[in-house]
């Protein structure tokens, strides 16, 4: 069979886990990701990296478990492995707490994580100002770790990095078979979709080694997640705002808050503070088309759009998309380039 030349735009979690499911799971593809940055410099180098998904409201709910379960399935084999270390995955136990009683008290990620359960009235006595809370392990994926062990496991079958912004993909197309687009938030100008916007978050790294517990506030907005070097307290959730600089009354606002979640904290040290601009969209976008240049057809495929759950669902929506490639390469197979 004649080999098919893919390329995969952006190297964050979503684009390196799309091409290595693509190098490894597709032999006859040769696999290239292009990219502006690199870890250390994606917006997934500066996540907290649980594992801990959302709802979306136009994504079948069946497709958004699935997403889900084939992420934690493939991260908690890695932690189960000797690769563990090198990749940053590793289990890490918990508590999610509401100040008000959510609709929806067991969620449709449950079933996937260990050990879910609601929390005790003893256990909720620590959060005075919360009502009700859910304790169960997940994963945790460090990308500082998890991206470059993911660029080697990519190299490894093969396949090849290229440093270099894409601005036109109907050019990128002249060269090459098929494009999956995970360009997060570059998407935005790229595929001129306007539905995708910044939510900027910022966060803190803190010396804490005594804790090791999660807490997250169920809003989203407060968080403690204890690291392998450091533990990340946060955060942020401004939608449509660019900036990157570190914003001095964030930083005061997430210390206090977290403070109040754990006192212990007050005694930590602050390490570094970080910025980073989630790609934000009511739903994520994993679907394909076609681009139509010098007569050909070329598949066109997206994954972008996941928001704050990029690690969460990186490997499931890397499967969908490559299921995505395989019928659109079916349907209309590779012509010869001029």
């Amino acid at each position: 069979m004649k080999r098919v030349e893919v390329v995969v735009v952006g190297a964050g979690v979503v684009g390196l886990s799309t091409a290595v499911c693509v190098a490894e799971m597709l032999p006859h593809c040769s696999v290239t990701v292009i990219a502006e940055k690199f870890s250390p410099d994606t917006t997934g180098d500066g996540a907290a990296g649980i594992l801990l998904p959302k709802e979306f409201p136009d994504i079948p709910l069946e497709r958004q478990r699935r997403w889900f379960k084939e992420s934690f399935d493939h991260l908690l084999a890695v932690a189960d492995s000797p690769q563990a270390s090198d990749a940053g995955v590793y289990l890490s136990s918990g508590y999610q707490i509401f100040k008000e009683i959510p609709c929806d008290k067991k969620p449709f990620w449950s079933d996937f994580v260990f050990g879910f359960r609601y929390m005790t009235d003893r256990e909720m006595k620590r959060f005075p100002n919360h009502k009700f809370g859910q304790a169960f392990t997940t994963l945790k994926c460090e990308c500082l770790s998890y991206l470059p062990w993911l660029e080697k496991r990519l190299k490894a079958v093969g396949g090849q990095i290229i440093h270099e912004k894409v601005t036109d993909l109907h050019k990128l197309a002249l060269n090459y078979d098929a494009i999956m687009n995970c360009s997060g938030l570059g998407s935005r100008f790229l595929v001129k979709d306007e539905e995708v916007y910044p939510v900027r978050g910022q966060m803190l790294k803190v010396s804490a080694s005594w804790l090791k517990n999660f807490i997250r506030d169920g809003d989203g907005n407060t968080y403690i997640y204890p690291g392998i070097s450091y533990v990340s307290i946060g955060g942020t959730r401004q939608a449509d705002d660019w900036r990157l600089e570190v914003n001095k009354e964030d930083s005061e606002g997430i210390l206090e808050r977290c403070c109040q979640l754990e006192p212990s904290l007050r005694a930590a040290q602050v390490m570094g503070e970080w910025v980073g601009l989630r790609p934000g969209r009511v739903s994520p976008r994993v679907e394909h088309q076609y681009l139509h240049v010098e007569g050909r057809q070329v598949p066109l495929v997206h994954n972008y759009g996941h928001g704050s759950c990029g690690v969460t669902l990186s490997w499931g929506t890397a499967l969908d998309v490559l299921d995505l490639l395989r019928r659109s390469l079916f349907e209309k197979p590779p012509q010869a380039r001029l």
